[in-house]
C-alpha cells in the first residue's frame, strides 16, 4: 500500500474524536452500528459526528450503508489491517 494512503489513514485517526468514533465502530464488528447510537453513546453533536464520519470514510477506514431511515457505519477491516501491516512490516529487521 502506498505511503500516502497510510499517512491519510493515520492522519484521520490522529484526531481524538475520530479515534474515539473509530474505536467504537471497531467494537461493533462486521454488522456495524447505527450513527444515532454512536452519537448517543459518545455525546457528539450530529453535525460534528457527520464531519468526522466523512473524514474516516474519505480515508477508506469506514463505509456506510442505509437500511430504511437508519445509517450504519462499518469499519473497513481490510484497510485497518493494511495500516497495521505497514507499521509492522519491517519490525526488528535491523536486529538480524
Amino acid at each position: 500500500m502506498e505511503i500516502e494512503v497510510i499517512a491519510k489513514a493515520l492522519k484521520e485517526l490522529g484526531h481524538p474524536t475520530r479515534l474515539a468514533i473509530f474505536k467504537r465502530l471497531v467494537k461493533s464488528g462486521e454488522q456495524g452500528i447505527a450513527v444515532g447510537v454512536v452519537q448517543e453513546e459518545l455525546k457528539i453533536p450530529g453535525s460534528t459526528l457527520s464531519h468526522h464520519i466523512s473524514s474516516l470514510a474519505s480515508a477508506g477506514l469506514i463505509k456506510q450503508r442505509r437500511e430504511g431511515r437508519v445509517l450504519y457505519c462499518v469499519v473497513e477491516y481490510e484497510k485497518l489491517l493494511s495500516v497495521i501491516a505497514f507499521l509492522q512490516d519491517e519490525c526488528c529487521i535491523d536486529e538480524q
